[in-house]
């Protein structure tokens, strides 16, 4: 004990330790008490480090930044309209779909649940079934009042969202053009003892940038893969289930066990427990195995400078 509150005595008196502290501390409330107000920024910073990656790249390749950035960002723009045009109008259709086909899936659900009795008649009764069922349209009525409450509530939410598209694009094109000129500018705020906080803001940026850089692109790999999946074998809701799939993966084993739910459940509902029901369980097995023992460590083991053998280890 002795030697810890020794250690807390002298690092106290380091002015860069204290700075840093202070920083940290500083930076937390303002994150916690603005946070709402700097959504657009913090999501335009996400998304400026997702494409630095590939200015970083153009830039090895001997191409100016400026036009390395334009080029970089005149993509990104064109992938949000795809997105926003192409790909959102393909999800609202099929989860509108999915939902208006929820009765009949669960009425087909209940009749194979009341034959359980029959055949065995030692792990569930009628009754319990009967329960089981009225348990879940209950819950699923109550899903629908809420998400019915917030789609009337969320009028301005659809005002701030438009906002938000305005002021992210222009907020990422100048923290990609002006990055080194807004680096300068923070290290010129801060006081003079601040080498720690650079050293430390160095390390943060490098690691974070190549996390978010991986991340983005495990999640669009896991997606891919779900989707050409998904369509080969003739599933229902490919692109939903494939886009639910590859957002899984910011939540490792709680998000790919959750979005597996949906994803079979859809299957025994179109083919019932057939060969069809099979492959496809068999290949996004396959898929979630790829996922957690190669493509993780392929992809982190920059993040952690480990070798991808040590990851999967």
């Amino acid at each position: 004990m002795k030697m810890i509150t020794n250690w807390f005595r002298q690092q106290a008196g380091n002015p860069q330790v204290v700075f840093l502290t202070l920083f940290l501390l500083a930076l937390f409330v303002i994150v916690v008490l603005m946070g709402n107000m700097l959504a657009p920024l913090l999501a335009a910073v996400v998304i400026a480090y997702l494409l630095e990656g590939l200015v970083v790249l153009l830039e090895r390749s001997r191409v100016p930044r400026l036009f390395a950035v334009l080029l970089v960002y005149a993509v990104f723009v064109f992938f949000v309209m795809l997105i926003l045009f192409g790909l959102l109008p393909l999800l609202s259709t099929q989860a509108t779909q999915f939902v208006q086909q929820i009765p009949s899936m669960l009425n087909v659900g209940q009749e194979v649940l009341l034959k359980l009795p029959e055949k065995y008649p030692e792990i569930a009764s009628a009754q319990q079934i009967d329960e089981i069922m009225v348990l879940i349209r209950t819950e699923l009525t109550s899903w629908g009042q809420k998400l019915l409450s917030v789609s009337l509530a969320s009028v301005m939410g659809l005002i701030t969202l438009l906002i938000y598209l305005v002021l992210m694009p222009i907020l990422i094109f100048f923290l990609m053009k002006d990055k080194e000129l807004l680096v300068i500018w923070m290290g010129r705020l801060a006081p003079g003892e601040h080498q720690l906080v650079s050293q430390v803001w160095s390390e943060v940026d490098r690691q974070i940038g190549n996390y978010v850089r991986g991340k983005f692109w495990e999640i669009l790999i896991v997606w891919f893969a779900c989707l050409m999946t998904f369509s080969i074998l003739g599933l229902q809701y490919p692109m939903l289930l494939s886009v639910l799939v590859g957002l899984s993966v910011l939540i490792p084993f709680v998000g790919a066990a959750v979005v597996t739910i949906p994803v079979v459940f859809v299957a025994w509902f179109q083919w019932g427990f057939g060969s069809e029901f099979l492959t496809l369980f068999i290949a996004y097995l396959v898929i979630q195995a790829l996922d957690g023992n190669l493509l993780v460590p392929t992809l982190f083991s920059e993040v952690n400078n480990l070798h991808p053998v040590a990851i999967i280890t």
